[in-house]
């Protein structure tokens, strides 16, 4: 059985029952939104954030789940999904998950007003549910995800991140999404509970992390997670095992990477070169031990709770984010 299939066994219900109650999320009177829309559900992706939507629901609980699960899983898969939309416009990408994207197929207008749909029914089904409590931790990880994606454009054109600027960019941009995943699960079933829902956001955080971690890891390896090794750096985007580097070696080395970076982002031989130098230097083993850091604190945080097949579950789930060759 492979691994993604052993973390959703105990919540295989609950998943295949979100999918309908998903799809129905997204519909709409407008024929070519549903073309659209139907066209995103079939080349859907793993689903981890569902997954930790209801692993943690069920975990909190004793097994529990109810509509305002439901209702959240739907939300941030909304939510996710608009963002994603929208990433692809923003970095004129044409493919996603191995297929065509939305704007390489209907155009950027079209794919931006998609996205804004998405979001719009996201919010709107936690208002219309008088899911105040679900909405205010959905709409916090919007803004931070906003805030990120924009401070990583700021301090990209300077190429001077230090590790914590680094930290607070994956923090807004990726982990908050997965935090939100958490303390939404925990929240739904325990809504009077602010300690569990606090803890189990500080958990999904430190997923987030490691998780990003990992993907920046991806850009240093031959395999193929459907990114071409070295593209981050082709994109200007500053990586831990980079960084880590920068901050490591002579200010000639420095210099030499910076302007490698900067201007010769497109010579493969140049690319190849830094990706060495990076290896050579210790940047990915130091990236390495951060990135498992962050897994054995999550795992800490978890360690109080009964055990069950949705603990184990979650603790699978924490081990195959940062073991995935995809």
């Amino acid at each position: 059985m492979k691994i993604t299939e052993q973390i959703k066994e105990p919540i295989l219900h609950e998943m295949e029952l979100f999918e309908k109650k998903f799809q129905d999320s997204m519909s709409s009177k407008v024929a070519l939104l549903n073309r659209i829309t139907h066209y995103i559900v079939n080349r859907k992706g793993k689903q981890m954030r569902p997954m930790f939507v209801f692993l943690t629901a069920k975990m909190v609980s004793g097994g529990e789940v109810n509509d305002r699960t439901y209702r959240g899983a739907s939300v941030i898969e909304l939510i996710h999904t608009a963002t994603l939309v929208h990433d692809d416009v923003v970095d004129d990408s044409n493919k996603r998950r191995g297929f065509f994207s939305v704007n390489a197929l209907w155009k950027n207008k079209i794919a931006v007003l998609v996205g804004d749909y998405l979001l719009s029914k996201g919010l709107l089904l936690s208002i219309d549910n008088n899911d105040f409590d679900l909405l205010k931790i959905i709409s916090v990880a919007v803004r931070e995800m906003s805030e990120g994606e924009l401070l990583q454009i700021e301090k990209a054109r300077k190429l001077d991140i230090t590790e914590d600027i680094y930290y607070e960019i994956i923090r807004q941009k990726t982990a908050t999404l997965i935090a939100a995943c958490c303390s939404l699960g925990a929240c739904s079933v325990l809504p009077e509970d602010k300690e569990v829902v606090e803890k189990m956001r500080n958990f999904g955080e430190l997923i987030g992390m490691a998780f990003q971690i990992k993907d920046d890891l991806f850009d240093y390896t031959d395999d193929a997670i459907g990114k071409p090794t070295g593209i981050d750096i082709k994109e200007q985007k500053m990586t831990l095992p980079l960084i880590h580097t920068l901050n490591n070696c002579t200010s000639k080395e420095k210099s030499w990477i910076i302007n490698s970076i900067k201007n010769h982002n497109k010579d493969k031989k140049r690319v190849k070169e830094v990706i060495a130098f990076v290896k050579n230097n210790g940047g990915l083993t130091y990236a390495e031990q951060k990135m498992l850091q962050f897994q054995q604190e999550a795992l800490l945080l978890i360690e109080d709770f009964p055990t069950s097949i949705y603990k184990d579950s979650l603790t699978l789930m924490v081990n195959y984010v940062i073991e995935r060759k995809i």
